[in-house]
């Protein structure tokens, strides 16, 4: 397994007073809990070694706006998407060093015990004519859509202790070795599910990004964080390669969790098996997948919400409304909760999905909510410049978190 461990160098900062109208969210955390975060930051680039230029100025504006939003929220632990990897962790270390380790406008700087990123699938070539366009060679033919190995990819961030010799990556797992996947089916032919001929079935990966299971040891518990990227329920035709791509990365989540469901899956180190029936842990992500809204087959959100073993504790923001309001277009006809939506995507083209619940925090069953919230501030709030908008918006998702009360 290509996994890597960096340890975070100490870093030291001096922070000045928060102003009043733009507090620090840890502030309001009740003492002995644990906040449990996940961003999907757009810290991605067009071309492999861009973030690691971007991220050698620590005055470039996008990371040091994603840097603040996290020290504003300060969580413990933290997951960011979309966040290209490299062999040598480089732009991690940047990132950490450069904009976490410097307390931004006033905010206290983030520091980090460890942190763990590893391959993905994005960009990595194929060979193989995945989108039927003649080109075995384009980023649509890679094991996840991408222009270069590692775009989009993955980094947990904590400040507690990772068990490395526990984790579990799924990034080598067979999308047909799934029981009752959801493979995507020519309309044009009789055969079922055939719009991946064998020979691409034999290599066909499950996860777009990829699966991780990432034990932390807070105090004398261990809390599986389970990470991963499902590809977006778009960009694709009437056999929905990627809607019944997304349905089943988000349902390997749904049998990981269940001892009778799981004893199919085998992760990159050839051990079989799902989690524990007394594990603790919690879901985080960006799932690409609203459970009432826009494009995806939605009633896998909603499965995935109702699971026994888990709780949703439904993170809102007062900014999430009032920007579904302002953009109007699809908004309009959303059947979920606005104050739920944690992503702001276009509105009014023919193609648009509008303002989704995309990103998700969700806890055991065991485990105690004590609070949880979407970084979306009203527009009258100072903190809503991190966000930005339009071509300069910082990332089009909203950062999650959810406290859990610790014993």
């Amino acid at each position: 397994m290509h996994a890597r461990l960096l340890a975070a160098t100490a870093l030291i900062a001096v922070a000045s007073a928060l102003p009043t109208a733009a507090q620090d969210l840890d502030l309001a955390r009740a003492d002995g809990t644990l906040r449990i975060a996940t961003f999907n930051a757009s810290l991605n680039r067009f071309n492999a070694g861009e973030l690691i230029t971007a991220l050698s100025d620590p005055a470039s504006l996008q990371p040091a706006r994603v840097a603040e939003i996290i020290q504003r929220v300060h969580p413990d632990i933290v997951l960011i998407n979309e966040f290209d990897f490299d062999e040598d962790g480089e732009a991690a270390r940047l990132f950490v060093e450069n904009f976490l380790g410097i307390g931004q406008n006033g905010a206290a700087p983030w520091v980090a015990e460890a942190w763990f990123t590893a391959p993905s699938n994005t960009g990595v070539p194929s060979g193989l004519d995945f989108n039927r366009d003649g080109n075995p060679a384009g980023p649509d033919d890679a094991y996840g859509f991408g222009f270069f190995p590692g775009q989009y990819g993955m980094l947990v961030l904590s400040k507690y202790p990772i068990a490395t010799g526990d984790i579990r990556t799924f990034r080598n797992f067979l999308w047909r070795d799934m029981p009752d996947a959801l493979l995507p089916d020519d309309p044009e032919t009789p055969e079922p599910a055939d719009y991946y001929s064998p020979e691409i079935l034999d290599v066909f990966r499950l996860s777009s990004k990829s699966h991780w299971d990432v034990p932390v040891i807070v105090g004398g518990t261990t809390i599986h964080i389970l990470a991963s990227h499902p590809t977006p329920p778009v960009f694709d035709g009437p056999e929905d390669r990627n809607g019944t791509r997304n349905h089943d990365e988000v349902r390997f989540w749904t049998d990981y969790i269940m001892p009778e469901a799981s004893a199919y899956i085998v992760d990159d180190a050839g051990i079989a098996g799902g989690l524990a029936a007394d594990a603790s842990f919690v879901i985080v992500g960006d799932l690409n997948l609203d459970p009432h809204d826009g494009d995806g087959i939605r009633e896998m959100g909603r499965t995935l919400l109702a699971l026994p073993r888990l709780q949703d504790p439904m993170p809102s923001s007062a900014g999430g409304p009032e920007d579904a309001t302002a953009d109007g277009g699809k908004n309009a006809d959303h059947t979920g909760d606005p104050a739920l939506d944690t992503a702001d995507f276009a509105d009014t083209g023919e193609f648009d999905p509008g303002n989704l619940r995309a990103d998700y925090v969700l806890p055991s069953s065991d485990l105690t909510v004590a609070g949880a919230g979407v970084f979306w501030p009203v527009a009258a709030d100072p903190l809503a410049a991190l966000l930005m908008a339009g071509e300069t918006q910082t990332s089009d998702h909203r950062l999650v978190w959810v406290d859990i009360a610790l014993d």
